[in-house]
């Protein structure tokens, strides 16, 4: 399934997406609580639950007789309030060859506070105290049941779903004060676009053979694989979770691949009029033009 969080008058509402119609039903957005109102309020509330709603978001599915068309859709980031962001740097090995930087050992976490999200089609408003803002095609991991130190092996059971983001950076703060600045380069708001849909992982067989690029102004920047990820998904989860316990709806942004702005000579920094297009294999496009954030 494909779920969305929408923008509408009501204010954020939980979406299925049916993409073909079926019979006399249309192709479009299922509003999940104009369908059956027992169902969680948020796309969060969903996942904490999912085991026990999954066949009743089925069955509005399959059966709701009112959608929202498809060109008609507006997003907020498919989990607009998770407990955390966490994301990860350098977890392509090419990408930590061209930043110039080693290859981890460890797992290098950071984290976005909750304005940096951003949904497919939002503007991602460049502040004009950033001056040398950079795109970052990620694969972002959605959380579904919790849990505190998940065995590796046990990790996969703990995965509601999987989207496209973007892990928009301002390089100059980031590298400030000998490039220990990650949070201040990461979490300026809009700087975390995410979307359009979480695709839930009975539709992902192998997150990690998932073609990933990155497109500006229609020229392909990162093209790349899941494959070469140098802490895996389960890895990543077993880890992240021996530090914190993982919530339902929670957000790990898994790294980006080679290509970005700030490693080309000359550095190409994305600037107001740009458009950024993220596509990652089974998972969608996610699209956001930039702006003037003053």
């Amino acid at each position: 399934m494909k779920l969305a969080t929408l923008r509408t008058e009501r204010g954020p509402r939980p979406a299925v997406l049916r993409e073909h119609p079926s019979g006399s039903l249309a192709a479009g957005y299922v509003d999940l609580r104009d369908a059956d109102s027992e169902l969680p309020m948020s796309l969060r509330g969903l996942l904490a639950e999912w085991d026990q709603v999954r066949d009743r978001v089925q069955r509005a599915l399959e059966t709701a007789r009112q959608v929202i068309p498809i060109d008609q859709a507006a997003f907020h980031a498919p989990v607009p309030d998770p407990e955390k962001i966490v994301c990860l740097g350098l977890n392509y090995r090419e990408h930590a060859i061209e930043s110039h930087m080693p290859i981890p050992e460890e797992p290098v976490f950071f984290s976005k506070f909750n304005p940096a999200l951003a949904g497919h089609g939002e503007p991602v408003r460049l502040p004009r105290v950033c001056e040398q803002p950079d795109y970052e095609a990620e694969l972002v991991v959605v959380i579904g049941k919790p849990g505190y130190r998940i065995p590796r092996e046990q990790a996969f059971a703990h995965v509601a779903g999987y989207a496209v983001g973007n892990d928009v950076s301002a390089r100059d703060w980031q590298f400030r004060n000998a490039g220990k600045q990650w949070l201040a380069g990461k979490t300026f708001p809009t700087f975390a676009p995410v979307g359009p849909h979480l695709v839930t992982a009975d539709e992902v067989p192998d997150p990690h053979a998932l073609r990933i690029a990155l497109r500006l102004n229609g020229q392909t920047v990162q093209d790349s694989t899941t494959a070469e990820l140098i802490f895996r998904i389960d890895e990543t989860i077993h880890r992240l979770s021996t530090i914190v316990p993982l919530a339902s709806g929670d957000l790990i942004f898994t790294g980006t691949p080679s290509g970005v702005g700030a490693s080309r000579k000359p550095p190409l920094w994305i600037k107001p009029g740009d458009v950024m297009e993220v596509e990652i294999e089974r998972l969608g496009v996610l699209r956001n033009d930039c702006v003037d954030g003053g």
